[in-house]
């Protein structure tokens, strides 16, 4: 099965969603919440989402594809499930 990691925000309802979805599906997942992160991750995470040109939270790779907000039928298209 593809990695899966995302940035999230922890006050947001889409990024709880989206976890609450890959915890619903059993499939394994990283995540850091980029607003209780320090200095230094969220540096590194901004850099990360510009080079993507991402905008927004959550931010999730799955391999080596990106998606960012919640598009659980992009998830699923991308794990196969």
């Amino acid at each position: 099965m593809k990695k899966v990691s995302m940035y999230t925000l922890s006050t947001c309802p889409w990024c709880r969603k989206t976890k609450k979805y890959f915890a619903d599906h059993s499939i394994p997942f990283e995540f850091t919440d980029f607003d209780l992160a320090d200095e230094a991750t969220q540096d590194r995470i901004m850099r990360e989402m510009d080079a993507e040109g991402a905008k927004g939270f959550p931010f999730v790779r799955i391999g080596d594809e990106v998606v960012e907000g919640w598009q659980p039928a992009r998830y699923a298209e991308l794990l196969g499930v």
